[in-house]
């Protein structure tokens, strides 16, 4: 399902945070939103799951607008947000469950599903065991996981291996990647950590609340000259403070 942003603004007071943002993300694939502490990938997150009220623009998912039609595109949305949502007292199984009750799944569905998601994300051998007892990277799994019961079209996550260690931060952004080739998910990946960016990745730069670029790092690269896409970066977010 495809999605189209469309002259995104947003402003905090007097303060322009998002400047007409636009982009456009293809169905199965992976895109990536690069941009420093403070560029306004969060907030850009905030508007396109509602936290946020849009002040200017509109998003379109699958031809669907969500001004208009809000509830519609939030049944096709799945978010991993960068600070911990699950209650830690509560096991996985249980967090998984209570989610899925506030997706109105029936009993039926939620059982199949949370076993689903349990055996896709390898945890079942975590099921019973309190949130709180797990690894951040387990902890990101089963975000992954709730995120994933009612089916969406799209995956947002913001700063998703802020906290891990280099294993579990390859590793989450290996198993991302393989639910965009495996189910088709469409996936926007927000960071900061250019090394999580692979040179085929649709990549987004975003600066002081403005779009510098988006199109594939390759391509980045070539157009702007960079040996890598963190020299190419530097180059962009250099150019736009002068």
């Amino acid at each position: 399902m495809n999605v189209e942003a469309r002259d995104i603004g947003y402003r905090y007071r007097r303060h322009p945070v998002l400047q007409e943002v636009s982009f456009t993300l293809a169905s199965g694939r992976f895109h990536a939103l690069l941009g420093p502490n403070g560029a306004g990938k969060s907030t850009l997150f905030g508007l396109m799951t509602r936290l946020l009220a849009l002040q200017q623009g509109d998003l379109l998912l699958g031809g669907r607008s969500l001004k208009r039609q809000p509830a519609a595109v939030m049944r096709y949305l799945g978010v991993v947000f960068q600070h911990n949502a699950l209650d830690l007292d509560l096991s996985v199984t249980q967090n998984l469950r209570y989610h899925a009750a506030l997706h109105g799944l029936s009993p039926r569905q939620a059982r199949q599903r949370c076993d689903e998601e349990l055996e896709r994300q390898q945890l079942v051998e975590h099921s019973r065991t309190p949130v709180r007892r797990l690894n951040g990277g387990h902890r990101r799994r089963v975000e992954i996981a709730r995120a994933l019961l009612h089916r969406p079209a799209l995956l947002l996550l913001d700063e998703p291996t802020a906290g891990l260690d280099l294993d579990s931060r390859a590793a989450l952004n290996a198993h991302v990647r393989e639910l965009c080739r495996e189910r088709g998910l469409t996936v926007l990946w927000a960071t900061h950590l250019i090394e999580e960016v692979a040179p085929q990745d649709q990549v987004m730069v975003l600066h002081r609340g403005r779009l510098l670029a988006a199109e594939s790092g390759e391509a980045l690269c070539r157009h702007h000259g960079g040996a890598s896409l963190t020299e190419t970066f530097n180059t962009l977010t250099r150019e736009a403070v002068a």
